[in-house]
């Protein structure tokens, strides 16, 4: 039996919100044997299930919901959880979205690493995907396939950044060298509109990748020549790891994003033949 994991101790960490702007605390606490990862909204006392079911929204971020509730940004603590091979969490905010940190996962993953690892007197479940399944949205496309270990392709095409490609074989010592350090992006000609909209009030020169016509504009900051492919793969293991446990498949993206990624997970869902759960 492979037991289910969760953190030793409870750990904190205050920040600013990606997209509200405002200072949030966040803690992280171990979670109840086989209650999977539940975000807990303090100040408006719901608990909302990281379940692809939760999703509400998926622009810029995935977004969980639950009695007028709601907890955005999820993606990078998700894939920080799953890249430990974390079942069980409680975490707990006062705003409506974790902080921002560092724009990636590897700020979370540390966060979580510092808290130390404990199994649970419960065993692991994984999902086995067992026949190709695919969702297409307009040039966007993303699909699960039967594999015998989970894996990600993403292929990426965007103006300035041209196109880029990456291969991910999942492990945990991978995931924390390859992908979790990857940032956030987007465009500077973007944000006057998103601030109108009360949207990426968060974002700065130090947490996001920076983009004009002419190409990153804080370079200092940029890990990896391509690292917006390798958050597109962080993105889609965050919001894979809303099925509720691992999914032993391979992912293939492009052009997708949040939404996509959602749509998969509930073509997934929608027919039993598609998959089976087992014991790790």
């Amino acid at each position: 039996m492979t037991p289910r994991r969760t953190v030793a101790r409870t750990v904190t960490a205050t920040g600013t919100a990606l997209h509200a702007g405002v200072s949030v605390t966040m803690t992280i606490a171990p979670g109840a044997a086989g209650a999977g990862i539940v975000f807990r909204r303090a100040d408006l006392g719901v608990d909302i299930p990281a379940l692809y079911s939760h999703v509400g929204e998926t622009r810029l971020g995935t977004v969980l919901e639950q009695d007028g509730a709601r907890v955005g940004v999820v993606e990078h603590l998700m894939a920080a959880a799953a890249g430990l091979e974390l079942d069980d969490l409680l975490v707990t905010l006062d705003a409506p979205e974790p902080p921002i940190l560092d724009g990636d996962a590897l700020s979370y993953l540390t966060l979580l690493e510092s808290a130390g690892l404990a199994e649970q007197p419960m065993a692991r479940q994984i999902i086995r995907v067992l026949r190709p399944v695919t969702v297409t949205q307009g040039d966007a496309s993303a699909a699960l396939l039967p594999a015998e270990a989970a894996s990600y392709r993403y292929d990426l095409s965007y103006r300035v950044i041209g196109e880029q490609s990456y291969a991910f074989a999942f492990s945990r010592a991978g995931f924390k060298a390859e992908i979790a350090p990857a940032r956030t992006f987007g465009f500077l000609s973007e944000l006057d509109s998103l601030n109108r909209m009360n949207l990426a009030r968060g974002a700065s020169l130090a947490n996001t990748l920076a983009l004009d016509e002419n190409g990153v504009v804080n370079r200092d900051i940029q890990r990896f020549a391509d690292e917006f492919v390798r958050h597109k793969i962080l993105d889609a293991i965050g919001d894979m790891a809303l099925a509720g446990a691992p999914l032993l498949a391979r992912f293939e993206g492009r052009k997708s994003g949040h939404g996509t990624n959602n749509a998969l997970l509930r073509a997934l869902f929608s027919d039993s033949g598609n998959y089976q759960v087992t014991e790790a």
